[in-house]
C-alpha cells in the first residue's frame, strides 16, 4: 500500500492515478474489515476450545465448528448494519476484473454502451425514450421566449410538456402517485429554485430523471458574509484555490487591477508571446454545463463573453478565437488547458465540501449551468472573480437582443445535448432479453441483466456520458481531464477518500477512460462517427454538401422572433407557422424586431428584398403589418424562400366614458415630446368651463387656418389622462371656430370646381377625405405615387387631381423638380378657370420650404392663374422616432421645424394664400399616428364590409403613366366602398373644407370690422 501511495504522486497519467487510488482505498477498507473479522473469529474458536472439555459432547462440538465456519463466511461491517455474503464479494471481484479489461480497451467500452442489449435494458428501466417534462416558470411569464424555448425544444425531442409557476402549484407533481416516477425532466427557471430544491429533497428523483439544479452547488456557492461558503469548509484546510473569496457575492467584481495577489506560478507573466499585443488583460465569462455531480462530469461551451481592459461593452466570441487573437496558436492551447484546470479545481473543491460526496446522490443526472467570470492580467493562469449558478451576459452592447439571443442559443445547445431526439423505431428495434439470457448473466456473477454488469443508475450515467462525448457539438469536455498540478491531485485524493465504497471509484475510472478515448479521437480533427463513416467510404454531409452549395439557405425558417419590448405572439412561435398576431398598449410606439434564422446561411430582410435584418419599427394605432423575408443570397440574384407575417394591433388611448360631472381639460403638447419649452405640456384645466355651467357665447368664425388653438377633452380629473373620454377630444381655436359644413353645403360649395393636390401621402389623405365627404362614399382608393385625376365627383360637377411630390425613390438626378411637377399637374388638369373655382392644395410632412412658395407664385403667374385659391398645408409631425432606414430628427430638430413652420405660414399668408397649421394640430397628438414607417400618417383608408351608397354615375379616373394617360372607371354600383379614418386627419381636412368654402366677402368684412 505504501508503494502504491507513493507511486500515486509520481505517475504521469491521471488514469493510473485513479486506478491506484481505487486500489488504495479498496485495500484500506478491506484490510480494516479483515482485521475485525480475524479478531472475532479467533476469539470465537478460543472460547470453543476452552469449553470443549467442560460441557461439549462430540456432536455438539461439530455443530459449534459448523457455526464458526458459517460465521467466517459472513462479513460484518461494524460501521453499518449491511451484511455482504462471500458470494457477493466474489461477484464484485469478477466485475472488477471485467472493468479492468475495459479500462485497457476503451473502444470496447464505448461499443458495449451502444449494444442493443444495453439500450434495451435502459429503455425497459426508464419505460420510454422521452416522457413528461415539467417547466416551472417562477418569475418568468409563460409567454417569455426562454419559457417557449424550453417548451419548443423539449417537444421537438419527443417530450410531453406541462407548465406551472412552482412545484407546489404543478398539477403533474401534486397528482403524482408513483413516488415521482411519472416525469422525466424538471426545468426550474428563475424564481422557482427553492421550490425545486424542496422537490428534490423530498421526492428523491429516480436515476433517469433530470433536474436543471444540482443541490450540492446551491449550498456550496452561497455567499457567507462576503466569502463563498465552500471556501470556509475544513476539508479545504491548507488548500489555496485560484478564486477571489468574495466570488459568490451578488455584487459586481471590480475590473481594475489584478484582484488575485498570491505570489506563485499563477502570477508569472506570459512568455513567448507572438507579438507585442499578447497581453490577456481582460475579463472572460465562461459558461459551464455540469451534467453530473457525483461523479463529476462537466462541459464548457465554446462561446464566451469578453470584456477587454477599459472597454465599455462586452462582446461574444469563441474561446479559442479569443486565445488565438491574443496569444497565437501555441500559447492559446496552453491557456485553454490552464483555464479548464482552474474551473475544474473550483468544481472539485466545491463538491468535496458538500454532503453529496458522503451519501448517495439525490439526483444523479441533475445538471447545472454555471457562469465563471475569469480575470486575466499577465499570466496564462486566470483567477475566478465571480461565480454564479445560472447564465449571465453582463455589459453586452445590445443586452435586449445580443444577450438574450446568445443565452437562448446556448440553452438550445444544452437541451439538444442533454435530451437527444426520441427515436422510437430505433429503440424498439432491439429485442428484449430472454429469461435464459438473464439467468446466464446472473449465474456468471452479475445481478443486473446488461452487458457491462453495472447497476442501472451507473450504467445510465455512463451511457449518457458516452453520448455527450459523441455529440458534444459546441461543447468541449471540461471534466474529467488529466490534472496538471499537485493541487488537483490533492483534491482528487481527498474526494476519493470520502466517497462511499461500491461502484463509485470504478465508475470514475471508466468515465476517465471514455474522456481520454474521445479526446484522442477529436485530436485527429474528426468525430467518432466521422471515423466510422470513413471506414465505410462515407463522408460527412457538412464537408461535402457545404462545399457544393456554397452557403445555400437549405433550411429557410426562423429559429426565433425577438422583440423589444417582448410581445405575446398568437399563436406561440413555431418555425412552421408563418403568420402571427400580437397586441401592444397605446404607449408602445416603437418595437425592435430581430428575427433569427435557423441557418446562418439564410438572410433576413424586413418588408422588402433589401430591407434591414433588424429594425426599430413604429407601431401605429390599430393594425400594422410587418413582413419577414427569409432569403437565399448564394446566387447572383437573392431568392425569397419563406415569408413570415407579423400583425401588430396597437390599442387606442385608454379612455373612460363621459360622466355627468366632468371638467374640460386642454393640452397643446405632450410631455413625452416637448416641442415648445416655453409652453406647458400635458393636461391643464380650461378656466371657466364646466359641464354644469351655461353655454358660453359663440365665438366668431376663424379668419385663417392657423389660428392658435389647443386640444380639449372632458375628464374626471386633469391630473390623470386615463380618466378622459378621448372619443370626445376636439381641436378648439382659442378665440374663434372653424365652420363645419354639412353635406349639402359642401356639395354646393364644390359645384363646378377643380381641386388640384400636390404633395406627399399626407396631402393625398386630405384629398380622399374630401372625395368621401362630397360623394358620401369613397368608391376608389389607391396609394398613388404618380398623377391621377378623378372625374364625375359630386354628380359630375367636381374634379379632383393629384400629383405625388417629392418622388424620393428615384435617383436624385432623375427626380422631377417641384416646378416641373406643378406645371405637369396644371397641364393635365386643364381647362382651368383663373378664379377661386380652381383650388390648389400644396404641402406635405416636412419637405415644404419658402422656395416652394416662390415657385408656386412664379408658375401660377406664367400659367395665367394668379387669381386661383391656393391653400398651403404646412409641416407636420413625423420622422421624430429613431427608425432604421429613414432619417430621424432629434428633439432639437423637431423644435427647429416648429420655427420653420411659422415662417412658412407667415410667408404664405403674405402671398395671399390660405394656410392650415397642421404642425400645431399634430404636435400634441404625435403618438396617434397610423401605419407607416415615417410615423407621419394620421389617416388610413380601409375597405368597408359593404358599400355605403350607390354612385349616380360612373366614377371616371385618368391615370398618368409615363407620357400617356389611361382611362380607369368603376361600375355604377360598386361592390366595395372605402372609408378614410383618423381623427387628427379629420380635423385639418375639415379646416381645409372650411377655408375652401368660406365666404371670402364675409371674411373681408370681418377683417374690416
Amino acid at each position: 500500500m505504501r508503494v502504491c501511495a507513493s507511486a500515486f504522486i509520481d505517475q504521469e497519467t491521471f488514469r493510473q492515478k485513479v486506478k491506484c487510488a481505487l486500489i488504495y482505498v479498496t485495500l484500506e477498507k478491506a484490510s480494516t474489515q479483515y482485521i475485525h473479522i480475524s479478531a472475532e473469529v479467533g476469539m470465537f474458536f478460543r472460547g470453543i476450545w476452552t469449553l470443549r472439555r467442560r460441557c461439549f459432547t462430540g456432536p455438539l462440538l461439530l455443530l459449534g465448528i459448523a457455526v464458526g465456519l458459517f460465521y467466517h463466511t459472513v462479513t460484518v461491517d461494524r460501521n453499518g448494519t449491511e451484511f455482504k455474503s462471500d458470494q457477493q464479494v466474489q461477484r464484485n471481484k469478477s466485475v472488477m476484473f471485467d472493468h479492468n479489461l475495459l479500462l485497457r480497451n476503451p473502444e470496447r467500452l464505448a461499443s458495449h454502451l451502444e449494444t442493443p442489449r444495453t439500450v434495451d435494458f435502459l429503455q425497459h428501466s426508464t419505460r420510454s425514450c422521452a416522457g413528461k417534462a415539467i417547466i416551472l416558470t417562477g418569475q418568468n411569464s409563460p409567454t417569455d421566449t426562454e419559457v417557449q424555448l424550453y417548451r419548443r425544444v423539449l417537444q421537438q425531442q419527443g417530450y410531453r410538456v406541462d407548465q406551472a409557476r412552482y412545484a407546489e402549484t404543478s398539477a403533474s407533481l401534486r397528482q403524482d402517485r408513483r413516488d415521482g416516477k411519472d416525469w422525466s425532466v424538471l426545468v426550474c427557471l428563475k424564481g422557482s429554485e427553492k421550490s425545486c430544491l424542496r422537490k428534490i429533497n423530498f421526492a428523491h428523483p429516480q436515476y433517469h430523471q433530470r433536474v436543471n439544479i444540482i443541490p450540492a452547488f446551491s449550498g456550496a456557492f452561497l455567499d457567507m458574509g462576503g466569502v463563498c461558503r465552500f471556501l470556509t469548509d475544513s476539508k479545504l484546510a491548507g488548500v489555496i484555490l485560484p478564486i477571489v473569496p468574495s466570488a459568490c457575492s451578488p455584487s459586481t467584481p471590480s475590473q481594475d487591477g489584478t484582484p488575485y495577489t498570491v505570489t506563485d506560478e499563477r502570477t508569472k507573466p506570459i512568455e513567448g508571446g507572438h507579438s507585442d499585443n499578447h497581453n490577456l488583460n481582460a475579463t472572460v465569462n465562461i459558461y459551464v454545463l455540469v451534467t453530473s455531480a457525483t461523479p463529476l462530469t462537466a462541459f464548457i461551451h465554446r462561446t464566451v463573453l469578453i470584456k477587454s481592459h477599459l472597454a465599455k461593452n462586452s462582446y461574444a466570441t469563441e474561446l479559442q478565437v479569443f486565445f488565438r487573437e491574443r496569444l497565437g496558436s501555441v500559447l492559446s492551447n496552453q491557456a485553454s488547458v490552464h483555464m479548464k484546470h482552474v474551473v475544474s479545481q473550483i468544481l472539485t473543491a466545491a463538491l468535496l465540501t458538500t454532503q453529496e460526496s458522503t451519501a448517495s446522490p439525490r439526483c444523479q443526472l441533475c445538471f447545472q449551468l454555471l457562469t465563471f467570470t475569469l480575470h486575466y492580467n499577465t499570466s496564462l493562469h486566470p483567477v475566478v472573480v465571480k461565480l454564479r449558478t445560472d447564465l449571465h451576459f453582463d455589459g453586452m452592447r445590445d443586452p435586449h437582443f445580443d444577450g438574450q439571443i446568445t443565452k437562448e442559443t446556448m440553452l438550445e445547445d444544452v437541451l439538444k445535448l442533454l435530451f437527444p431526439a426520441c427515436n422510437s423505431e430505433a429503440m424498439g428495434a432491439s429485442p428484449s432479453l430472454s429469461t435464459q439470457e438473464q439467468n446466464q448473466l446472473k449465474n456468471g456473477g452479475c445481478d443486473w441483466p446488461n452487458s457491462l454488469c453495472l447497476p442501472p443508475d451507473e450504467l445510465y450515467l455512463l451511457q449518457q456520458f458516452n453520448q455527450h462525448l459523441k455529440t458534444s457539438g459546441p461543447f468541449q469536455l471540461l471534466y474529467p481531464i488529466s490534472p496538471s498540478d499537485d493541487l488537483h491531485h490533492d483534491l482528487i485524493l481527498r474526494s476519493l477518500s470520502v466517497q462511499d465504497d461500491g461502484w463509485r471509484p470504478a465508475l470514475m475510472a471508466l468515465l476517465q477512460e471514455l474522456s481520454l478515448y474521445y479526446t484522442r479521437r477529436n485530436q485527429t480533427g474528426c468525430s467518432f462517427d466521422d471515423l466510422k463513416n470513413r471506414r465505410h467510404g462515407e463522408t460527412h454531409p457538412d464537408q461535402s454538401e457545404d462545399r457544393s452549395q456554397k452557403g445555400r439557405c437549405v433550411d429557410p425558417h426562423l429559429r426565433q422572433l425577438y422583440t423589444d419590448p417582448p410581445m405575446v405572439l398568437m399563436p406561440a412561435f413555431n418555425a412552421w407557422v408563418k403568420e402571427y398576431r400580437a397586441e401592444v398598449p397605446f404607449d408602445v410606439i416603437t418595437i425592435w424586431i430581430r428575427p433569427e434564422p435557423v441557418s446562418p446561411h439564410c438572410h433576413i430582410h424586413l418588408d422588402e428584398h433589401r430591407g434591414p435584418g433588424m429594425a426599430n419599427y413604429p407601431v401605429g394605432l390599430g393594425n400594422s403589418r410587418i413582413n419577414i423575408l427569409v432569403t437565399d443570397e448564394s446566387a447572383a440574384e437573392p431568392v425569397v424562400m419563406t415569408i413570415y407575417t407579423l400583425h401588430i394591433y396597437r390599442e387606442s388611448r385608454p379612455s373612460l366614458p363621459m360622466f355627468d360631472e366632468y371638467v374640460m381639460c386642454s393640452f397643446v403638447q405632450d410631455c413625452g415630446l416637448v416641442v415648445r419649452p416655453d409652453q406647458p405640456c400635458g393636461l391643464e384645466p380650461v378656466p371657466g368651463i364646466r359641464s354644469s355651467e351655461e353655454a358660453q357665447p359663440s365665438p366668431p368664425p376663424c379668419l385663417s387656418g392657423d389660428e392658435p388653438g389647443r386640444w380639449v377633452v372632458p375628464c374626471l380629473s386633469c391630473s390623470d389622462n386615463r380618466t378622459c373620454d378621448w372619443r370626445e377630444v376636439t381641436w378648439q381655436p382659442d378665440s374663434c371656430y372653424h365652420p363645419l359644413l354639412d353635406q349639402p353645403q359642401l356639395q354646393t360649395c364644390m359645384m363646378d370646381r377643380k381641386v388640384l393636390f400636390i404633395g406627399d401621402s399626407t396631402n393625398r389623405g386630405m384629398m380622399y377625405y374630401l372625395m368621401e365627404r362630397v360623394n358620401t362614399t369613397l368608391e376608389d382608393w389607391d396609394k398613388a405615387h404618380d398623377t391621377i385625376i378623378y372625374h364625375n365627383l359630386n354628380q359630375g360637377r367636381t374634379i379632383a387631381s393629384y400629383s405625388y411630390y417629392p418622388q424620393f425613390w428615384l435617383p436624385k438626378a432623375q427626380r422631377p423638380t417641384f416646378q416641373r411637377a406643378l406645371e405637369q399637374l396644371i397641364e393635365r388638369s386643364r381647362p382651368l378657370e383663373d378664379s377661386s373655382q380652381t383650388v390648389l392644395v400644396a404641402g406635405g410632412v416636412q419637405w415644404l420650404n419658402l422656395n416652394h412658395l416662390r415657385t408656386i407664385q412664379q408658375v401660377l403667374k406664367s400659367e395665367g392663374l394668379q387669381n386661383i385659391l391656393v391653400v398651403v398645408k404646412s409641416l407636420g409631425m413625423g420622422f421624430h422616432l429613431p427608425i432604421n432606414g429613414i432619417r430621424s430628427l432629434p428633439l432639437s430638430g423637431v423644435q427647429e421645424l416648429d420655427h420653420v413652420n411659422k415662417d412658412i405660414l407667415e410667408n404664405a399668408k403674405h402671398l395671399g394664400y390660405e394656410v392650415i397649421d397642421t404642425f400645431s394640430i399634430t404636435m400634441g397628438r404625435y403618438k396617434e399616428f397610423l401605419q407607416g414607417r415615417c410615423a407621419c400618417h394620421f389617416h388610413e383608408v380601409y375597405k368597408l364590409p359593404f358599400p355605403t351608397a350607390a354612385s349616380e354615375g360612373k366614377l371616371k379616373i385618368l391615370r398618368h403613366a409615363g407620357e400617356s394617360w389611361t382611362n380607369v372607371h368603376t361600375e355604377p354600383q360598386p361592390e366595395v366602398s372605402y372609408h378614410v379614418k383618423g381623427p387628427v386627419n379629420k380635423v385639418y381636412s375639415e379646416i381645409l373644407l372650411s377655408r375652401i368654402c368660406v365666404n371670402r366677402a364675409v371674411s373681408r368684412t370681418i377683417r374690416q370690422q
